[in-house]
């Protein structure tokens, strides 16, 4: 692959990414001096149009299928050429960024983001770990991502495309490109994906998770959930330095972050609520797709008419309590805790419980949560979501490998896990009750860290078989046991056996045969 070497600006300071942003119309200095920039069409993801290249070097270890769909390098190549040309033709700079996806020295990819527009590679400079100046002059890239935002493929059912857009990846060439869509993350996540291939393949497991540390740095948490359970909420912690928000590695030697930065939602933020993300903008911080004030820029977190899905992007260290702030890396020891976060609408997963090995990773597989009524459009009911490994548009490999080696990990490390429901307990969410309290849930938070929880005493969950501790410092004994604390039980069981079914429809189409795993499920039709 090969661009021209005129007319490329490479590793600009923000000061000057910012300035050419301006100038070039491309965004606006707004809020506490952020760049504040619209991302066009699309305001998220695509994975529609997300594909990988079938060759020979990397085919028979992708998990193919609806995540990782299949386009052949004839198609890649006619693709790539078509974006390359239109970087040969521009009259004006592009941008070069060089940088690093994870904290770790043996485990880092030397990552390139080629982008057209300044606010893009301010994004990417937010987003990686950015290399000194010694390391920039010996830089060679691993892997190479070219965003061509401004390319569509009319003919597109000729080139096996679902649509006009693409973001295609090419592991043997090491080379991604993206066609069609403005949207900064999915410079983000395509890396993330790469990670996710490269590292399992390495025995370092690559995890969709929020992690912290001990004031002392001696003892850290892992803090896995989709969206709306509380990972980003509960893993901030006044007393805890944050290792990193999203995305980490765990290897012989212990966790280290993927990235250089944030990428929190910018919907509904409250400087009350969320102090560390409000914070956090300023001059260098990027704000996507707010709804701000055209005269004195002041931005409404509420308003969601351009996206439900508006971000603020900012380096790391610009979260006062988190260990790149304090000039450390973002990696901390082997973790004592790992806890699995779920929003249970139904109202079954215990608020508290403990899993043995092959219970976690039965729940790792799952990656279970419920999106709750009123929560999106046309959702009236609880609805369940599942998404393998917390991490499912993300996985390059079959859930198993990575589940596989969290239990090696696991067994290795003697790490606990816990679940910690965020959700409803005693009743579902369309009973009229309330979700669980914010302050009891981050007060179990701090037990499990603090490793204070007794389960000496303990009863196990009627469906899943999970350990629940009887005795819990300020919590009420039958709050903790699902089957206790509702008072209809004839509708906790048929609402307990609808979950279950749902999670046995959804792992099968794993086609795991470990019996110990299978095993390790809930139990269904259960009745008074």
């Amino acid at each position: 692959m090969c661009i021209r070497d005129r007319n490329f600006k490479r590793n600009l300071h923000i000061d000057d990414l910012i300035k050419d942003a301006v100038e070039n119309n491309e965004g606006v200095i707004g809020l506490n001096g952020a760049l504040m920039v619209d991302t066009g069409e699309f305001s998220g993801r695509i994975p529609n149009d997300k594909f990988i290249v079938d060759e020979d070097s990397s085919n028979e270890n992708i998990w193919w299928g609806e995540v990782n769909k299949r386009l052949s390098e004839k198609n890649f190549d006619y693709l790539l050429n078509k974006v390359l040309e239109t970087y040969e033709d521009l009259s004006t700079n592009y941008y070069v960024f060089d940088g690093f996806a994870g904290d770790d020295n043996d485990n880092s990819l030397n990552v390139r983001m080629i982008t057209k527009k300044a606010w893009q590679s301010l994004f990417v400079n937010n987003m990686f770990i950015r290399p000194s100046k010694n390391q920039l002059e010996n830089f060679s890239p691993d892997f190479t991502i070219i965003n061509a935002y401004d390319v569509k493929e009319e003919n597109w059912s000729d080139y096996g495309l679902n649509s006009e857009n693409f973001i295609v990846f090419n592991i043997n060439k090491k080379i991604a490109i993206i066609g069609g869509t403005e949207y900064a993350g999915e410079m983000k996540k395509g890396i993330f994906s790469m990670m996710h291939y490269y590292l399992p393949l390495k025995n370092v497991l690559s995890m969709h998770c929020s992690a912290n540390v001990s004031a002392l740095h001696n003892q850290s948490t892992l803090f896995f959930g989709l969206s709306g359970t509380g990972k980003t909420t509960l893993s901030t912690n006044a007393n805890r330095p944050l290792i990193g928000d999203d995305e980490h590695g765990w290897s012989n030697d212990g966790i280290f972050n993927f990235e250089g930065g944030c990428y929190a939602k910018a919907i509904n933020l409250d400087k009350n609520k969320e102090p560390e993300i409000f914070n956090a903008i300023k001059h260098g911080t990027l704000l996507e797709n707010v709804v701000f004030d055209l005269e004195s820029k002041e931005v409404d977190f509420d308003d969601s008419s351009k996206s439900e899905n508006s971000r603020i992007c900012y380096p790391i260290d610009f979260v006062e309590n988190s260990l790149r702030s304090k000039g450390l890396k973002s990696a901390g020891p082997h973790p004592d805790s790992i806890i699995f976060l779920t929003c249970d609408a139904y109202g079954i997963m215990p608020p508290l419980a403990r899993m043995t090995k092959k219970q976690a990773m039965y729940h790792f597989i799952s990656g279970y949560t419920a999106k709750m009524a009123g929560t999106e459009m046309g959702v009236t009911e609880p609805v369940a979501a599942f998404s393998p490994c917390y991490g499912g548009p993300f996985l390059t490999l079959h859930p198993l490998k990575y589940a596989e080696l969290l239990e090696e990990k696991l067994n290795k490390h003697n790490s606990s896990v816990f679940l910690v429901n965020t959700g409803w307990s005693g009743s579902s969410s369309t009973s009229g009750s309330s979700r669980i309290d914010l302050n009891l849930t981050k007060h179990i938070i701090s037990l499990i860290t603090a490793e204070k929880l007794n389960f000496n005493q303990s009863i196990h969950d009627k469906f899943f078989n999970l350990e629940i501790p009887i005795k819990v410092e300020g919590l009420d004994d039958n709050f903790l046991v699902p089957h206790l604390s509702w008072s209809n039980l004839e509708e906790y069981y048929s609402t307990g056996n609808m979950l279950t079914r749902l999670f046995n429809n959804n792992f099968e189409k794993f086609n795991i045969k470990d019996p110990d795993i299978l095993a390790a499920g809930p139990k269904t039709d259960l009745s008074l």
